[in-house]
């Protein structure tokens, strides 16, 4: 009796949206990854002492998917979420869920990637994440109707090694990939209609003190939204020639500096820092550009 009144109760809770239903993560790809001869989701490597509250970080996955995120009152805008790791780890709560419940608020469906990871320090990380994030977005625009979003409003947000990836993905005009054709989705766009980088790792090169290659923004780049701190380890330079990149091209584009909070706080507060502002400036900047209407 206890029992069934229980499972009522909740479906109740479901139905009133006050409790996410579960769904089962998305594949990005139909078989095996390009490149992969294993299928595996990862494994939660044991938690960092001390924090609080805990991190969450993934490894060894060839198997990328996305978990997905309803938004209760939704407005016809997606995005693709593409945490940080270093590549050799995925960080989906920190820097992907919390995010996601942010973008819920403003009536964004998200997307959660869980991208591959690349366990040799000695191969670039980046390949294989531009590749799944590629497909995941060309995927969701396929579906967008099943997901009452607008083909239009389609966005992604990277953080950390996710916010390169993104960088290098809006080199790319949406026609071109960096995989083979493999199906008819890949038929469609993977261009994001709107972007936002969070504290971008690595895309300065002390050496020729401008971008890496491959991350130079294009005329086709869509607008784009970049936070990073001067404090951050991973320099700000390259977000600030990012933008510049931007600027020069007439590109809507918004970029913010913050002195202090360092490097991979995701949406959390900072001690003496008003980094966890920047969530309510993007949230501003995209209801200015029409995504959440």
């Amino acid at each position: 009796m206890f029992r069934s009144l229980f499972i009522l109760g909740l479906a109740l809770l479901v139905a009133a949206g006050r409790i996410a239903a579960a769904v089962e993560p998305l594949d990005v790809w139909p078989d095996l990854a390009p490149g992969e001869t294993t299928r595996l989701t990862g494994e939660t490597l044991p938690a960092r002492p001390g924090e609080n509250p805990p991190i969450t970080r993934v490894s060894n996955v060839t198997r990328p998917t996305m978990t997905v995120h309803k938004a209760a009152k939704p407005n016809g805008t997606g995005v693709v979420i593409l945490p940080g790791g270093g590549f050799s780890r995925v960080v989906p709560d920190l820097e992907g869920t919390e995010a996601a419940d942010w973008l819920n608020q403003h009536g964004v469906t998200a997307f959660v990637l869980s991208y591959r990871t690349t366990a040799d320090p000695k191969t670039p990380g980046w390949p294989k994440p531009l590749q799944d994030a590629e497909r995941a977005l060309s995927l969701i625009r396929a579906q967008a109707e099943q997901y009452g979003l607008q083909p239009n409003r389609i966005g992604l947000v990277g953080f950390s090694a996710g916010g390169q990836v993104a960088a290098r993905l809006l080199t790319n005009d949406g026609k071109k990939r960096s995989y083979e054709r493999i199906d008819i989705v890949d038929d469609t766009s993977c261009r994001p209609d709107f972007s936002i980088l969070i504290y971008p790792w690595n895309m300065y090169d002390a050496k020729t003190d401008a971008l890496v290659e491959g991350i130079e923004p294009p005329k086709s780049c869509p607008p784009t939204y970049i936070v990073h701190t001067d404090d951050d380890r991973s320099s700000s330079l390259g977000a600030v020639l990012f933008y510049a990149g931007l600027k020069k091209h007439g590109i809507p584009a918004e970029l913010h500096v913050y002195g202090n909070g360092g490097h991979g706080y995701g949406l959390r507060p900072q001690k003496d820092s008003q980094i966890s502002s920047w969530p309510d400036h993007a949230a501003h900047w995209l209801g200015t550009r029409g995504f959440l209407k």
